[in-house]
């Protein structure tokens, strides 16, 4: 009998995880088709751009070679640590939050980039709150998460990380790093509550805006970092 009771609460749990695993299953389709079908639903306004699929690191897979050339010849000399960037002030622009992005709490790198970054970096975020807008979606601004690194944060970062490039393009100010799943939402000013827009939806928008200024501006580099969930993005001129 005890045997019996055994069996039954096994098959039981057995049929219990085969169910999890096809729910899991069904909605991890559900949510890969319907960004498909969003990104594929239109341009943004005046850029007629387009992503038919979802495949990121394919469409933004600018290797490092490339733009760590680039970087070396724009960019400024790598700098020891927060003190010696204070003192390129005519090469290097502090960020600060705006209406479009705010700066994320930086462990390893110094809010600092040259002014042609900080400029496409306005840009874009000023691009993708069009963007949203066009698409009849509630505001939210991105968040930059790295941005330029100093000797001293690169050291620290490989205590942490053995794969941390050194010879990364954040080291020229050339370079920052935007989530691609984390935003902040902006408040109505009329006090009347915002519904949330899934992240994938977001992502969707944020991946048109720096499709058109790759292909079209010709004005960065972009590099969909998977482990870090950000675009690692470096301008070129």
């Amino acid at each position: 009998m005890k045997k019996k009771h055994f069996l039954l609460i096994l098959k039981l749990a057995a049929i219990a995880v085969l169910a999890g695993l096809g729910l899991y299953m069904f909605f991890s389709v559900r949510s890969c088709v319907e960004e498909r079908r969003w990104l594929a639903l239109g341009p943004i306004e005046n850029h007629p751009v387009r992503i038919w699929d979802v495949k990121f690191s394919k469409e933004f897979n600018d290797m490092n070679d490339a733009q760590l050339k680039v970087a070396q010849a724009i960019g400024v000399p790598p700098v020891k640590n927060r003190e010696e960037a204070e003192k390129l002030k005519s090469k290097l622009v502090r960020l600060e939050a705006t209406d479009t992005y705010v700066i994320d709490s930086l462990t390893h790198s110094i809010p600092y980039l040259i002014p042609s970054a900080k400029e496409l970096l306005d840009d874009i975020g000023r691009v993708f709150q069009d963007s949203l807008a066009a698409k009849g979606l509630n505001p939210y601004k991105l968040i930059v998460t790295s941005v330029l690194r100093t000797e001293d944060d690169i050291a620290k970062l490989r205590k942490r990380n053995t794969n941390a490039s050194e010879n990364s393009t954040h080291r020229y100010g050339t370079s920052f790093d935007l989530s691609y799943w984390r935003y902040v939402k902006i408040p109505d000013l009329r006090g009347r509550p915002y519904e949330d827009v899934p992240p994938e939806y977001l992502r969707a928008t944020l991946s048109q805006a720096l499709k058109n200024l790759h292909d079209q501006g010709n004005r960065c580099f972009i590099k969909y970092e998977k482990k870090q969930n950000c675009f690692h993005i470096t301008v070129k001129k």
